[in-house]
């Protein structure tokens, strides 16, 4: 019978009655304080919530700035790779270049040249421009005097050729003999 004892149900009031049991100043300050305490905990909340974003918000973008330093340290390496590879190769196609140029290369080397063409272009390598003097892109062996200004600056002889890997890096500068107008007067 005691849990009988416990238990009050109370009839059910109407609205005028109910307006008058909240106008009891003890049930209000009970109220109020209950909303403050309210208040305080959902301000709380809301301020760990910001600082749990703010570190997710950096914790992200500390991943993807690692991810793009990831990226650019692989090409890195893997123009330094192909760069390393290709001089290795470099004296031997030269040889074999200037040979053709003289004359005094057989037909079956040919094929050799075209061959190492072809894995400089699988790698990426393409020849540096060598109509116009770039100091970033060429290197002046030797001057030749010419009478015409606009021959100025023109690259007159490929004594080697340059190569760059494409949207990259010079591997190898040109070396050329440039054209220069000197006024003699």
């Amino acid at each position: 019978m005691d849990q009988e004892e416990d238990i009050k149900i109370e009839p059910e009031v109407e609205n005028s009655e109910r307006s008058e049991e909240f106008e009891d100043p003890e049930r209000e300050e009970h109220a109020e304080g209950k909303m403050r305490k309210l208040q305080e905990e959902l301000n709380a909340c809301r301020k760990e919530k910001q600082e749990y974003m703010d570190g997710w918000q950096r914790a992200k973008a500390d991943y993807v700035n690692m991810l793009k330093r990831g990226n650019n340290e692989i090409k890195d390496a893997q123009v330094k790779g192909i760069a390393k590879a290709v001089e290795a190769l470099f004296p031997a196609f030269d040889a074999i270049e200037r040979a053709k140029d003289h004359g005094e290369i057989p037909e079956g080397f040919q094929a050799i040249i075209k061959q190492l063409e072809i894995a400089f272009k699988s790698l990426g390598l393409i020849e540096v421009e060598t109509k116009f003097f770039d100091p970033a892109l060429h290197e002046a062996l030797a001057i030749e005097p010419v009478k015409n200004k606009e021959k100025d600056n023109f690259i007159t002889v490929v004594l080697e050729k340059g190569w760059r890997i494409d949207g990259g890096p010079i591997i190898r500068p040109a070396k050329v003999r440039v054209a220069h107008f000197a006024n003699e007067k």
